[in-house]
Parts: C-alpha cells; sequence; structure tokens
C-alpha cells in the first residue's frame, strides 16, 4: 500500500528521514470466507454465492486470532468472499478488538442496511472500506448486479452517518478509467474520508480479465488527477486520506510529479520514498484463505506456505526454506528484466511479483505492470525490451514451494 497523502505532507511539513524498519510482525489479509453474493468481473479470489467446506470454524479463528497475537500482528482486515455472510462475523470482530488488533472490514457493502449498522458500530471497526467500481451502470456491469451500486453507496452513507471511518475503493481498468473522476467526487457528496486507489492485478478474476487493464498512458494520466486531488484537499486543509495499492511504481511516479511541481523538495521526497521501500508481499503484508492456508498476499492464492490449523502462524511466516518466502524476504530482492537496473529500485522493491509470475512464470522477471518509460527507471529508450502482457494461460510453477496449484 502506497499511502499518497502522507508522502505529499512533506511537502509542508517535513520530517525527519529514518532507517527503514519492519513493523514486528505483518498486516494480515483474513478472507473468512469464499462465499460471496456478487461475482466481481476482477475477484481475485473467485468468489461465488455458495458454501465451501472446510472453512474455518468459530472455535478455529479464534484459535487464530491467538497465533497472530503471539507472532506480533498489529493490524488485521477482515475479507472474503463478503465477509458479512458469516453469521459470526461481528464475534470474530470484537475479539480482535479486545485483544488490540486494529480491525478493518472489507466488504462490498451490498448487504449492510439500518439493522446491521448498530451491530457495526458497537464492534468499533478502525476502518471499513466499500468498493465502488464506476458510476452506477459501470459499478453494477462490474459487480454483474443490478442496484449493487445503490446498495453499496448506501452503506457508505449509513456509516458517514455513525461517524465511522469509511473508505471508498476503486480498481481501475480499461473499462472504468474515464469515470475517475466522477468516483473522486463522491469523496465530497458524501463526505468520505478516504480513497483507494487498486491497480489491477493478476490474480484470479483480475488475471482471466488482464487484457482490460489500463494502458500505461491511462494509468499515469489517473495518477496525476490523484496527485492532485489529494494535493488539492491538502491546501484547503480538508481530511482526506488518499491510498493506491497493487502498483509500487506509484513511489516512483510521485517522485517524477515532485519534481516536476515541487523540485526543492524532490531530494526530502525520494529520501522518505526509500524509507518506505516499496513491495512488502511476504515481509509485511500477510494473507489467511478461509480455510487457513498461508499466503505472501491475497493475489498469491495458487501459491500456500503452510496452514494455521496444522502450524502456527509465526513459524509459518518465518520459514525462509521455502524459496519464494526466501526471495521476497531478501533486501534488496533479486529481480531481473527492466527491473534490475532500475535507478529507483531502492524506492519499489521491484514491484509486485505476482504479476511477473503470472505472465511469465518468472517470480523474479520484471513487472510487467511497471507504466514507467525507460527514462525515468534511467535506462536509454528502447535498450531493453518490455515483457508483454498476453491473453490469460494457467499459471505456471515458482519453484518448489508448498501448496502449488
Amino acid at each position: 500500500m502506497f499511502r499518497i497523502t502522507r508522502f505529499l505532507e512533506e511537502i509542508n511539513s517535513p520530517t525527519v528521514v529514518g532507517p527503514r524498519r519492519n513493523p514486528p510482525g505483518p498486516v494480515v489479509i483474513w478472507n473468512l470466507t469464499w462465499r460471496c453474493n456478487l461475482t466481481c468481473k476482477h475477484c481475485y479470489a473467485l468468489a461465488v454465492d455458495k458454501a465451501f467446506p472446510g472453512e474455518l470454524s468459530t472455535l478455529e479463528a479464534y484459535d487464530v486470532l491467538d497465533q497472530l497475537k503471539a507472532a506480533r500482528v498489529p493490524a488485521l482486515i477482515l475479507s472474503g468472499g463478503e465477509p458479512l455472510l458469516r453469521t459470526d462475523i461481528h464475534d470474530i470482530a470484537a475479539r480482535a478488538k479486545s485483544m488490540g488488533f486494529y480491525t478493518a472490514l472489507s466488504t462490498n457493502g451490498t448487504l449492510i442496511g439500518e439493522d446491521d449498522m448498530q451491530a457495526i458500530e458497537d464492534i468499533g471497526y478502525d476502518y471499513i472500506g466499500i468498493s465502488i467500481d464506476g458510476m452506477r451502470e459501470t459499478h453494477d456491469k462490474f459487480r454483474r448486479l443490478e442496484g449493487a451500486f445503490e446498495a453499496s453507496m448506501k452503506a457508505i452513507k449509513l456509516c458517514v452517518e455513525r461517524d465511522l471511518k469509511v473508505g471508498l475503493r476503486f480498481t481501475m481498468t480499461q473499462d472504468n478509467a474515464a469515470e475517475l473522476d466522477q468516483v473522486m467526487d463522491l469523496l465530497d457528496q458524501d463526505n468520505i474520508e478516504r480513497f483507494y486507489f487498486s491497480h489491477l492485478n493478476y490474480a484470479g478474476r483480475g488475471n482471466h480479465n488482464r487484457r482490460d487493464d489500463a494502458f500505461f498512458a491511462t494509468t499515469r494520466e489517473a495518477m496525476v488527477k490523484v496527485f492532485e486531488r489529494c494535493w488539492g484537499y491538502l491546501q484547503s486543509g480538508e481530511k482526506k486520506e488518499f491510498v493506491t495499492g497493487n502498483n509500487d511504481a506509484d513511489g516512483v511516479f510521485m517522485l517524477k510529479w515532485v519534481e516536476q511541481n515541487f523540485p526543492e523538495h524532490a531530494q526530502h521526497i525520494r529520501a522518505k520514498l526509500v524509507q518506505w521501500g516499496g513491495n512488502a508481499s511476504g515481509v509485511n503484508v500477510a494473507n489467511i484463505d478461509n480455510v487457513g492456508e498461508v499466503h505472501p498476499d491475497t493475489m498469491w492464492w495458487h501459491y500456500g506456505l503452510g496452514n494455521v490449523k496444522e502450524r502456527p502462524f509465526g513459524d509459518i511466516w518465518s520459514d525462509t526454506s521455502d524459496p519464494l518466502m526466501a526471495g521476497l524476504k531478501a533486501h534488496p530482492r533479486k529481480v531481473g528484466g527492466r527491473c534490475a537496473p532500475c535507478e529507483h529500485f531502492d524506492i519499489c522493491g521491484g514491484n509486485t511479483r505476482v504479476r511477473a509470475q503470472q505472465v511469465t512464470g518468472d517470480a523474479w522477471a520484471e513487472d510487467p505492470g511497471c507504466y514507467l518509460n525507460d527514462s525515468e527507471i534511467g535506462l536509454e529508450e528502447g535498450a531493453m525490451e518490455r515483457v508483454e502482457v498476453t491473453s490469460y494461460s494457467k499459471s505456471r510453477a515458482v519453484g518448489q514451494g508448498k501448496g502449488m496449484a
């Protein structure tokens, strides 16, 4: 996750640049169920509306919470499928809160009504993220459900009315890029305080539909709009938080934007970006799926590291005998292609490894989702041929990792 607001705040109020430090444990995105009432076009989990055998029981989920506490995990994002389809979701969340975890809920919002809000408010979720993929017609097409937009926006409004921290999540593809401005306008219209811009990643349905990924020029245009919108809020003193996900090249592109608009601050911003360090999959971000399998992040569901029913999370997470985890935890990572000679590798860390693996079969190839041109990464134009993003084909193995499907 790339926190745009935090870095742009450094222009007006610079802070001391410190050494790069990892938190004591990873943030865990926990897919509590595979079941979902929607079949979204870009779903990484390929979720459908049916019950799945083997999902963690309530007691097993409580045991996982104990494991995560022992592993010094600071924060949980409870996700799915649609997590609100679990009847015990608020019980699990309440227990997590009582144990001191930062506890967030990731939902499509369509199941949140007036009657549900009291339970959500009582839990005291630290954050609620609701996905909006465009305006009404586009969103409903993405979500494959007529009325999904109205239901999700109603859920956002209900959260705002109760002073709950709620954010709007937007995953951009060629099909909805033209509506980015309108979606960001909703922040003012409905007094929403957080905007999460997600690049399409190649996993689940997002992998099948990766030919719909926005072209690089469209991505660049969109990022400039996001930077400018965030900067405008900072200048006006309004409390709006902007973050992006699934493309760590955003950090380098922001540096280029700062160099163009605030050159006197570029050196400081670059130092802060290096302190951040880019992609954190397998290091500061972890995933547990609905049956208890641990993954380097949510986009690596085809690669299992071990199961929390059989082995404590902390032991699984620290085990670098797995070749993928050894590579992800290496600093710096050993990445090839255009990534290897990139003069800003220390900012993005080689970007998202799962895209490289899905396209080439090699997790350590260049990230085909990098939208920076050659000159921006210190290469002569055309000096290296880019990896081509082709139509979907089944994922090839990363190595001899456990749980590869």
